[in-house]
C-alpha cells in the first residue's frame, strides 16, 4: 500500500510534535509527540496506523503510548494494529472505558502524560463533541494544544454522535482563556469550509478572507494547511467572536426568536445549530 508521508513538525522545549496527513475521506490529522532526548513517542488518534508506524521508524522513534482524544472510530480504528506492532499502552478519557477497547490508563482532568524525559502533556477534560473528550496541553514559551475534535482551525466540533452543545460552549469558554501563542493541532482539516462559514456569518472579516485565499492557493489545505494559534482563532473563528455585531445581527435575521441582546451562550448554540446544516 502506498503511504502518504506528508507531514509537518516543530520542536517545543525538547518536545517534537509531528502532524501526519493520511489523505483519507475524513480529512484526519494524526500526531506523533516525541521526546527529542530519548526518542520515545506518543501516537495520538492513529487511525492510519501504518503511516504512523512508518513515520516513527523513519524518524528513529519508538512508539510507547497511544492516546485517543475520544471514542469515535476514525480516531480509535488503528489502536489494535499499532499496539500489536509496538506493544504501546493505550490511554484515553476515564469515562470512555466502555467505548474504547483495551484502555491501559484512564485519564482525568489535570493528569499528566509523560513520554521519555522531556514530554509532559496536561490533560484537559473537554466535553462537547463527545461527553468523554480530552485535549492535551503542552506548556512552554510556545504552548501547544492537541485538541481532537473539540476545536478545529476556524471552527468547532459537531455534537452529532454522543455530544452536548452546551458542554461544548463551556469548553470553548475555557479554551478562550489559554494564551494567544498556543498552537492549535486539531483532529481534522476543515479549515477552508470553516473559514467559509465565518465569512458567511461575518462577511467583513478580512483576516478570514485573507487566510481562505491562502488555503485555496494550497489546494484547499490538507498536508499544506497552515497552523494557527489561539490568537489567530480569535480573529477567524466565529465561535470565538460571539460579541461581534455583524455576527449577532445576521444570526438574529436567521433566528428571529433571538432577543435584541442575546447571551454569548445563546449565540454559540445558534451558530452550532446553523453550522450543522450549513
Amino acid at each position: 500500500m502506498e503511504l502518504c508521508r506528508k507531514r509537518s513538525f516543530g520542536i517545543l522545549a525538547g518536545v517534537i510534535i509531528e502532524r501526519l496527513w493520511p489523505d483519507n475521506a475524513w480529512r484526519n490529522f494524526h500526531y506523533l509527540v516525541a521526546c527529542e532526548t530519548t526518542g520515545e513517542a506518543l501516537a495520538i488518534d492513529p487511525l492510519d496506523w501504518e503511516l504512523v508506524l512508518s513515520t516513527a521508524r523513519t524518524r528513529g522513534w519508538d512508539v510507547t503510548h497511544i492516546l485517543n482524544t475520544h471514542e469515535h472510530r476514525d480516531h480509535t480504528g488503528g489502536n489494535a494494529d499499532l499496539r500489536a506492532a509496538t506493544g504501546a499502552r493505550v490511554l484515553a478519557h476515564a469515562g470512555a472505558g466502555a467505548k474504547i477497547a483495551g484502555i491501559d490508563r484512564g485519564l482525568r482532568e489535570g493528569d499528566v502524560v509523560r513520554i521519555g524525559r522531556d514530554v509532559e502533556l496536561e490533560c484537559l477534560d473537554t466535553p462537547g463533541h463527545t461527553r468523554a473528550h480530552l485535549c492535551l496541553l503542552a506548556h512552554g514559551d510556545t504552548p501547544a494544544l492537541l485538541c481532537g475534535d473539540t476545536l478545529f482551525n476556524a471552527g468547532a466540533g459537531n455534537c452529532h454522535n454522543g455530544g452536548d452543545p452546551e458542554a461544548l460552549y463551556d469548553t470553548f469558554a475555557r479554551l478562550a482563556k489559554l494564551p494567544d501563542a498556543t498552537v492549535v493541532h486539531p483532529g481534522h482539516d476543515y479549515l477552508a469550509r470553516n473559514l467559509a462559514f465565518t465569512l458567511d456569518r461575518e462577511p467583513g472579516n478580512t483576516d478570514a478572507a485573507a487566510l481562505l485565499a491562502r488555503v485555496d492557493d494550497g489546494a484547499r489545505g490538507g498536508a499544506a494547511a497552515p497552523l494557527t494559534t489561539l490568537g489567530d482563532e480569535r480573529k477567524i473563528n466565529t465561535f470565538f467572536r460571539l460579541e461581534q455585531r455583524e455576527i449577532v445581527a445576521r444570526l438574529r435575521a436567521t433566528f428571529p426568536e433571538l432577543s435584541v441582546a442575546p447571551t454569548s451562550k445563546e449565540i454559540f448554540l445558534k451558530l452550532r445549530e446553523l453550522r450543522n446544516r450549513w
